[in-house]
């Protein structure tokens, strides 16, 4: 039997092929520390638990609508009011089971064959995967060290042709912890403007932000009617298992991809909607103890990567990731990566699981606990002596 053709187009998330071989290592017993990963280390808030249970025993296992409950609609609009993101109403509101579907939804309503879709490279590998499934072409969009790793709008612009239907942006981004100022967000809009593209903007570590506020292009005056919203709860709340995210979409898009998610999921689990209410509608104080945290790791593991020779890490501006520069050790960043795994037991990730613009980087997820991270830098910097000798 032979697979669909299109199935070659589609990737995966090198993550779980790293996690795969590192729970094999811890098998044989060997330690492991864990940076691979690109979720929350937290529990939960509470709150959100009793409020889930207590749908269950309120009854709500049955089919609910496609695009969300309404009160969930109504709850994601508000928040957005209140968060001083975006203006909108409940009918522009989908919901999800977690946040992928939305960037699947969005691509497969608005691009076929010969369309392009620019997308940030390095960035989250389902934006080209996804592009590429649905028969669209991507075009990467170089996010450069020298620039901080943000969009340059000059090089954007150069990108675009009459073919470009979808820009694709990330800020907080993933894997590289840039993000957008006011001045790229305005830069970006005009020329979406110009060049009639819609926008997808993932927002999903929109609340990790370190030292300044939260920019979108949604800032900008006039976006809302071009740009899909990408969010969820899987970050924000430390709620990665329960497959809950939203989009918020121009009126055009808003029934064409209700469609698709009757035709793909029928709907997002009930029980979890109202779970999803109580995130939003909740204290806010674990979201904020949690981005302390991550400011705390960020600190320190920006301070080690630093202090190795023959690494160099900007400081991220948000999400919880840091992506040190490896070229000065003169070896493939995949190869650094095994030998980090093999050798030192730290488990991280090639740059180039992210893109080819991602070589001679690694990324690590300090989304474990600030012990762990200095024993995993200072295995780091014992070992990376060994496999340079090793040639």
């Amino acid at each position: 039997m032979e697979l669909a053709g299109r199935m070659d187009r589609l990737g995966t998330e090198s993550a779980f092929e790293v996690l795969v071989r590192a729970k094999a290592l811890e098998a044989t017993g060997r330690t492991v520390i864990h940076l691979e990963l690109g979720e929350p280390d937290f529990d939960t808030p509470e709150h959100i638990r009793e409020a889930a249970a207590e749908a269950l025993r309120a009854g709500h296992t049955h089919y609910v609508p496609a695009p969300g409950i309404p009160e969930l609609r109504e709850a994601v609009a508000a928040f957005l009011s209140r968060t001083g993101r975006l203006e909108t109403s409940a009918d522009r509101v989908v919901v999800t089971p977690g946040a992928k579907p939305v960037m699947f939804f969005a691509i497969l309503a608005l691009c076929e064959e010969g369309d392009e879709v620019i997308y940030p490279d390095p960035g989250f590998p389902m934006y080209e995967s996804i592009t590429a499934f649905s028969g669209a072409t991507p075009v990467a969009l170089p996010l450069r060290q020298e620039n901080g790793f943000r969009v340059d709008p000059d090089e954007l612009a150069s990108l675009v042709t009459p073919r470009t239907k979808l820009l694709i942006l990330s800020s907080p981004e993933n894997p590289c912890g840039s993000a957008l100022s006011k001045d790229d967000c305005e830069a970006i809009a005009e020329i979406a403007n110009r060049e009639d593209l819609v926008v997808l903007s993932d927002e999903v570590y929109w609340a990790i932000r370190y030292d300044e506020g939260h920019r979108s292009v949604l800032d900008v005056d006039g976006m809302a009617d071009r740009t899909i919203l990408l969010d969820g709860w899987s970050k924000t709340f430390a709620m990665t298992g329960w497959r809950l995210g939203f989009g918020v979409f121009p009126p055009f898009l808003t029934e064409p991809v209700t469609r698709l998610v009757i035709n793909s999921v029928s709907c997002t689990s009930a029980f979890a909607q109202y779970a999803a209410i109580a995130a939003l509608t909740g204290p806010w104080e674990p979201v904020e103890a949690m981005v302390k945290e991550f400011r705390q790791r960020r600190d320190v593991i920006v301070e080690g990567l630093n202090a190795i020779p023959g690494v160099s890490c900007l400081e991220p501006e948000g999400a919880f990731y840091a992506f040190p520069s490896v070229r000065d050790l003169g070896f493939p960043s995949k190869r650094i990566a095994d030998e980090l795994l093999d050798r030192a037991g730290v488990s991280c990730l090639s740059g180039t699981a992210f893109g080819a613009h991602g070589e001679g980087y690694l990324r690590f997820s300090y989304a474990n606990s600030i012990e762990r991270i200095r024993a995993a830098l200072d295995a780091i910097e014992a070992t990376l002596p060994d496999v340079l000798s090793a040639g």
